[in-house]
């Protein structure tokens, strides 16, 4: 059973001054009318107009009127999320949206920053994850708490569905607007929701529960994972030694060359990049065996006993 909104407001326990980054939809209204109410001045709200849609002066509108009436002062960040080549459109929305949402937490000195992601949102996570081919760390889905320069992300209602946030507004009285991009089935984030979802509860009732307990036992998973991984690469070095490298079982070392271009380069392997460098680390037998493969942005190479990346220029 999903947990009910008040619940999960109430099992809250942000650092203040909070910022609830706020959209006018249904989701970050209920948490920011749930925070307002907790904690009377000392919320702040964050809207970003992306630009994209000839509707976003009047979402911005609409959240300016919203915040005024609770009494909570809005910060509205412009972005230009126009997508690059290659780039998906929702990725493209969402990096500029985060990034915006930093931009205004750091510059407004909040603590925390609450993000109104739901229960729903966590299952079309899996399962936009598991269409990808992805592992343990996509399969734990979103992130429910982190880091980042100083300021705490949290994302509350993680375990309350979508349904229940639009009975407890309408209870209230709360209005709110609905994106009409939300309905377009261009982006595969809304074919789950309006063509898998469904079918999915029909035939699972309680997949949300289900799905969302499933991201939380990857989690669990994905932190010892990290951990070892931790711990391996101070045994293989930074710069990883390759001898220390081949030492390794072939998980723990695709667990470990993940980690350091992660950690250290910020750089992503794709599933086929990483086998073809953990094919070339193991024929890597002699001095005279060269080793040079685009990661990210950039290169891994051999460079004596050891892997450098470097970055493109």
């Amino acid at each position: 059973m999903t947990a009910s909104l008040d619940a999960a407001v109430a099992a809250f326990a942000p650092r203040l001054p909070l910022a609830v980054a706020y959209s006018g939809g249904a989701d970050s209204t209920a948490l920011l009318v749930a925070c307002a109410t907790r904690w009377p001045g000392q919320v702040v709200a964050i809207h970003v107009n992306h630009g994209l849609q000839a509707a976003a002066a009047g979402f911005e509108s609409h959240c300016r009127s919203a915040c005024g009436a609770l009494g909570v002062p809005l910060h509205a960040e412009r972005i230009d999320a126009r997508h690059a080549p290659g780039e998906s459109p929702e990725d493209a929305a969402r990096r500029g949206r985060y990034e915006a949402i930093h931009r205004a937490a750091l510059r407004e000195g909040v603590a925390c920053v609450a993000l109104a992601q739901h229960a729903d949102d966590q299952v079309e996570t899996v399962l936009l994850a598991l269409s990808r081919g992805a592992g343990i760390a996509g399969l734990a889905g979103m992130r429910p708490a982190w880091e980042q320069d100083g300021v705490d992300y949290c994302r509350p209602l993680l375990e309350v569905s979508a349904a229940d946030i639009r009975v407890w507004l309408k209870a209230r009285g709360v209005e709110w607007i609905e994106d009409p991009s939300n309905e377009s089935e261009a982006y595969t984030r809304n074919r789950i929701r309006s063509r898998v979802l469904p079918a999915l509860r029909e035939a699972f009732p309680t997949a949300l529960n289900t799905f969302a307990r499933s991201a939380r036992h990857a989690a669990q998973a994905q932190s010892v994972l990290e951990e070892v991984a931790a711990e391996d690469l101070q045994r293989v070095g930074t710069p990883p030694d390759i001898a220390a490298l081949r030492s390794l079982g072939r998980a723990r070392q695709a667990n470990v060359l993940r980690h350091w271009l992660r950690s250290a380069h910020e750089a992503q392997a794709s599933t086929a990049q990483l086998e073809e460098l953990q094919r070339q680390v193991a024929a890597c037998a002699t001095r005279g065996h060269d080793i040079r493969l685009r990661v990210g942005e950039g290169f891994v190479q051999r460079d004596g006993a050891r892997l450098v990346f470097t970055p493109s220029v």
